[in-house]
């Protein structure tokens, strides 16, 4: 279908430069190492509960951790035997089970059962036993997220990418086109929709074209709407209003308004667990950054350390100064990289005294610059100062319960203000206080 040339997008962000210097690698398949660290929490909710023990043959595929409540399965990577299972850090810095998996090389896979039929129910179960995820960061279990209570009449696969450095779901638009779009297309069907919205940036036009012309190709109806390139024009709400012209009330959900939103790689996952019966246990992901020697976009399997992947891409480089889990703008910074894979870990990135903020964070200037790109309408600094104060009460009457954590008001801050992770602190108390 044609595309939207007014650039639809939403007030206020940020123009952070887009830094997509992996935008023409190719993926490639990174090398597996001889021990695999799979953590049994790769998702929003509970942590999957371990089945299997040390001395257990598995094969990439094998169920390790079953959900339980509010989560996903989880699967091995590889074939090999279980060593053991330790507790060991996530890039967040939350401590779950680890389990410990000697990769015999032989790469075995166990697939599920071919699917009979491809009714919304069994498509929906099949995205539950696979053990699929928002991979777009946040990691809701897919199940649960495509199954919602509510009247749905429009779906969109989130494709803005807008998180400088990272272009993994650029890579997978333009070399798995068919399968992302078939997936999506899924997904709507199990929506009740028979067509659906891709949201993409206009900086991505290579990719839009091949959209297009796939859809056409296949019969799907497919609108993609082109967006203004801004950030953080990829977040739920933004990308809805942009798309749609519908607000998500605060403290609401998209399905409030009527509306979905999915991840371009969660598309493409829908699809090899429902054609090809292949559980999550791999991922594209972006290594960037002028601190690692080759900007790369990899096939990765869950378990693979940080540090594995940073030695294929060269190595960091002198110049390395900082080190990232996502993106700059919402993603963890590092104490190393001795951390796993999961689902959700799009990108690492390694920048250069060039790219990363290192200064010390000065006093508040009340020049409110944090306030005027909020894409939330909040303002940020007071939410700082309640939470620097340990005044949480005043710190969620000034909003941070709303705040989507994208850090265009860190970006704006010229006296660099941690501001995200006084509200992240903050948001974590209130709720623990239930304020």
């Amino acid at each position: 279908m044609g595309r939207n040339l007014k650039k639809p997008t939403f007030k206020r962000g940020v123009h952070p430069p887009h830094n997509k210097f992996s935008s023409e690698s190719a993926l490639e398949e990174c090398p597996t190492p001889d021990v695999v660290y799979i953590p049994l929490c790769q998702h929003i909710g509970k942590p999957a509960v371990l089945c299997v023990s040390a001395g257990d043959e598995v094969k990439a595929g094998t169920l390790i951790g079953r959900a339980e409540g509010l989560g996903a399965d989880v699967f091995s990577s590889v074939s090999g035997v279980v060593k053991a299972v330790v507790r060991a850090k996530t890039p967040t810095g939350a401590v779950c089970d680890h389990v410990v998996i000697e990769n015999d090389g032989k790469y075995e896979c166990e697939t599920l059962p071919a699917l009979e039929d491809f009714s919304r129910q069994s498509v929906l179960s099949r995205i539950r036993e696979a053990g699929l995820v928002g991979m777009g960061g946040a990691g809701f279990p897919s199940h649960i997220k495509y199954s919602p209570q509510k009247h749905i009449d429009a779906f969109i696969v989130n494709a803005a990418e807008c998180e400088p450095y990272i272009t993994c779901d650029y890579r997978l638009l333009i070399e798995k086109t068919h399968e992302v779009l078939d997936g999506a297309a899924l997904l709507a069907e199990a929506l009740g929709l028979d067509c659906f919205y891709v949201g993409i940036e206009d900086n991505k036009r290579h990719a839009v074209d091949i959209i297009e012309r796939t859809a056409a190709e296949s019969g799907l109806k497919v609108k993609v709407t082109v967006l203004k390139s801004k950030y953080p024009q990829g977040a739920e709400k933004q990308l809805i209003y942009a798309v749609t012209g519908r607000r998500v009330p605060n403290g609401g959900l998209p399905a409030d308004v009527g509306v979905v939103v999915g991840n371009v790689h969660t598309a493409y996952a829908v699809h090899d667990a429902v054609r090809n019966g292949t559980p999550l246990y791999r991922r594209a992901l972006t290594v960037c950054g002028s601190g690692i020697v080759h900007n790369k976009n990899l096939w990765v399997r869950t378990g693979v350390k940080y540090s594995d992947v940073e030695k294929y891409c060269g190595g960091a480089t002198d110049d390395c100064v900082k080190t990232i889990s996502g993106g700059p703008m919402m993603g963890f910074a590092l104490d190393g990289t001795d951390y796993s894979v999961t689902k959700t870990t799009g990108a690492l990135l390694f920048l250069g005294r060039a790219e990363a903020n290192t200064l010390q964070p000065s006093p508040c200037i009340n020049c409110a610059k944090c306030a005027s790109v909020c894409p939330m309408n909040l303002m940020p600094m007071y939410i700082d100062a309640y939470a620097q104060r340990g005044d949480y009460a005043s710190a969620a009457k000034y909003g941070a319960k709303s705040c989507i954590e994208c850090g265009c008001c860190a970006y704006s801050c010229p006296a660099k203000r941690p501001l995200v992770q006084s509200v992240r602190l903050a948001k974590r108390i209130i709720k623990e206080k239930g304020l």
